[in-house]
């Protein structure tokens, strides 16, 4: 993966603290991701110019101030300012999505496990850790990019218990603040900027794509367009010694076509903002799914 020292984030318009603390999350996900990398040494092979981060996605509990305001208040003192709140009832979770200081900086989709939602037990093995993690609340941006978990190491019997009712759970107690996925913007690519061209393309090289509601996700208003690799897994291990294999971060691609009222614009007159923005809550509950392989 020679290109991985330029798959960095770059902008004289914001802090270096904002800009290295992503880049840093970025170091810690290469090496948990392979596949990621295989991607992206995959584009690279077939691109002229950079590529470009869409967005980048955190899993976080919504118990003991561990949840999405622990990560938004550090983005947020940057410049990040929050958008739309999305609700996934049959997964128990809600999420918000932060536009960047900057065109520069991805977007970041914070989501959050409703723990309230679940059972005694499970609220009792989560809030054994959050409590923990709590008195550190605002110092998780630095937890996730320093790739170290801000509560002790989990036991294995209660990350077996997590996954059996819910393996967004099971998959935030042992990856913690870490990016959950990264997503490369198709739109912006100079071949195979048409998501099915980009489809064909990954599985003719034999990525393993998420097939929950199709491989490609539409929303409805036919605007946004994703697709996704299955997660990597990685070793883990717990309390005691134990190691497991666990499912860890994975990659997206998201397409954003032009929004109707700048169908009239020339192609090379079309910038970000004229393209759709925001996420699709149909669309996210699929993706959220790229992590059910390996020891989830």
């Amino acid at each position: 993966m020679a290109g991985k020292e330029t798959w960095k984030l770059a902008s004289d318009k914001v802090s270096p603290i904002l800009t290295g603390g992503l880049n840093a999350f970025l170091s810690k996900y290469w090496a948990r991701a392979p596949t990621a990398g295989l991607a992206m040494d995959f584009l690279e092979n077939q691109q002229k110019g950079n590529l470009y981060f869409d967005h980048f996605a955190f899993r976080t509990f919504g118990m003991n101030g561990c949840g999405i305001d622990s990560l938004a208040s550090t983005l947020q003192s940057f410049g990040y300012e929050r958008r739309d709140n999305l609700i996934f009832k049959q997964k128990k979770l809600n999420a918000y999505w932060f536009a960047p200081p900057v065109p520069e900086l991805p977007r970041i989709f914070i989501s959050e496990l409703q723990v309230e939602a679940f059972s005694d037990q499970v609220q009792e093995i989560i809030g054994k850790y959050t409590k923990q993690a709590s008195p550190a609340s605002d110092h998780m941006f630095l937890s996730g990019s320093l790739g170290v978990l801000p509560w002790k190491t989990p036991a294995l019997e209660d990350f077996k218990a997590l996954a059996e009712v819910s393996e967004y759970a099971a998959w935030t107690l042992v990856n913690g603040y870490s990016l959950n996925h990264t997503t490369i913007s198709v739109h912006n690519l100079s071949r195979m900027n048409e998501i099915e061209d980009l489809v064909r393309g990954l599985e003719g090289a034999d990525f393993k794509l998420n097939s929950s509601g199709g491989v490609v996700k539409t929303s409805p208003d036919g605007g946004l367009r994703q697709i996704s690799t299955l997660a990597d897994t990685f070793d883990f291990e717990f309390e005691g010694g134990k190691v497991v294999p666990v499912s860890g971060p994975y990659i997206e691609f998201a397409q954003r076509l032009v929004l109707p009222e700048f169908s009239h614009l020339p192609e090379d007159q079309i910038e970000e903002h004229h393209r759709r923005d925001g996420f699709e809550q149909g669309n996210a509950d699929k993706i959220f799914e790229s992590t059910q392989v390996g020891g989830s």
